[in-house]
Formats: C-alpha cells, sequence, structure tokens
C-alpha cells in the first residue's frame, strides 16, 4: 500500500502499537504527524524514524488544551489530513473494590473524552473520503476480571464510532475500529510483569502467542487505504483469535 503525499495524524504515537502505525505509514511515503505527552519520548521516537516526513507533536489529548495544540499544528501546516488515527489510551486494572476516582477519570479523558473531541476539533480540517481509525480492545465485548473500567471506555468508544460512521457518511469519511487482542508493546509489559503471566495470557489466544504491534499497524493501513473502500462502521478484531477461543 502507497500512501504517498497522505497526510496522517496519529495521537499516542510515540510507543507501542501507535509507533509501529507511525513507521509503517512512514515506509509508505506518507507525511505522518505523531502527539504524546512526553517530550522525551517524542524526540526517541522521531530518532528512531528518522524521516523528514515525521512531525512530533507535544500534547496531551486527554485535554482540551492538548487537542487545541494539535488543531493548532495543523491549522499553521494548512493541510487536510486523511487518515486520523485515534490512538492514545491507558489502562489501569482494578476490582471494583479498590478502583479510585483519579484512575477512573485517567481513562475516560484518555481513552473516551480525548478522541471523541478529537474528531470534533479536526473535522473541519480532514478531506473528503478520508478515514477515522481508533483504537479499542477484545475487552470491549469480554468481562475479564479487574478490567471494568477499561473495558467501560472501550465500549463507549466502539460506540461512538459507529454513530459517527453514520454521521460523517455524506463526506464520504470511513470511520472504522481496530481491536487488538494480548500485544507485547511497552505499555503490556508494565502491566503484564512476570513471564508466567504473559505466557498464560498467551495461551488463551488461538494462535497459542502474543501479537506484535507491527501487526496491528498493518491492519490500520489497511482500513486507512482505499482496499476498505467499502468498510465503514466496522470493528476489525486483531487478536489472534482471542475473543473465540474455545480453551479460553
Amino acid at each position: 500500500m502507497n500512501f504517498k503525499n497522505k497526510n496522517i495524524v496519529i495521537t499516542g504515537g510515540t510507543t507501542g502499537i501507535g509507533f509501529a502505525t507511525a513507521q509503517a505509514f512512514i515506509n509508505a511515503e506518507a507525511n505522518v504527524w505523531i502527539t504524546g505527552r512526553n517530550e522525551s519520548n517524542l524526540e526517541k521516537a522521531a530518532a528512531k524514524i528518522n524521516s523528514s516526513n515525521l512531525i512530533t507533536v507535544l500534547a496531551d489529548t486527554s485535554n482540551m488544551y492538548g487537542i487545541n495544540a494539535l488543531k493548532e499544528e495543523i491549522v499553521s501546516k494548512k493541510i487536510l489530513i486523511d487518515t486520523l488515527y485515534l490512538n492514545a489510551g491507558i489502562a489501569v486494572f482494578s476490582g471494583i473494590e479498590d478502583v479510585i476516582e483519579a484512575d477512573f477519570d485517567a481513562q475516560f479523558n484518555t481513552n473516551v473524552k480525548g478522541p471523541f473531541f478529537t474528531v470534533q476539533s479536526l473535522l473541519p480540517y480532514l478531506n473528503e473520503g478520508g478515514s477515522i481509525i481508533f483504537t479499542s480492545s477484545t475487552v470491549a465485548t469480554a468481562a475479564n476480571l479487574n478490567s471494568s473500567i477499561y473495558a467501560a471506555t472501550k465500549s463507549a468508544l466502539n460506540k461512538i464510532a459507529q454513530v459517527v460512521s453514520n454521521e460523517l457518511v455524506d463526506r464520504g469519511i470511513r470511520v472504522n475500529v481496530v481491536s487488538p487482542g494480548p500485544i507485547k508493546t511497552e505499555g503490556f509489559d508494565k502491566v503484564v510483569k512476570t513471564e508466567e503471566a504473559k505466557t498464560h495470557l498467551a495461551s488463551s489466544v488461538a494462535l497459542n502467542r502474543l501479537g506484535n504491534p507491527d501487526e496491528i499497524a498493518r491492519a490500520v493501513l489497511f482500513l486507512a487505504s482505499n482496499n476498505a473502500s467499502y468498510i465503514t462502521g466496522t470493528e476489525l478484531l486483531v487478536d489472534g483469535g482471542y475473543t473465540t477461543f474455545a480453551r479460553r
């Protein structure tokens, strides 16, 4: 797939799935903007990708100040966005008796409020016939222990994507969701700390392994491409069979 001269905006693009997707779009000759709330991580990502087609934006899109910073960057460059990939997200896993308000608010702000208002803010700068893609998760439909808040945010995101896909159909903007299963990223390693736990998770996947960020990136590029021209309002599960594996 070739995205030469296409303008791609990725929130949460410094590590993991976001970084892998930014790299894939760069390899496909796109112009890519990535956001991050940590300047050091942005610098590291830029150094690794090492391309003049990559632009980094210091912006925490869990709040309106950060969303406006991203908007100002787009306005200043006088571009129209071909693909907006809403990838920024966080997860805190706790049983209901241990959930604190700060963790509840942080997850809803980052995973729901941020993507919603980022789309709203950047809509005037999306190309007719463009694409919006959200990163959700298999937990949106599963009922895993200790995931009530995180799962709720991803379920909300899925519904937002479905409604927005209908609202934007007159502009030819396709809106889709990619839902990864267990993917080995920096964030995953922080949450799942022991090899025993990682092995157990891998065994709950039909393919009997964890996924790689590059595998999600390829799915995102497909949804952003003309190969997916008749796909909108859809959730694409990229989970190695996790959601349907009988031995789980």
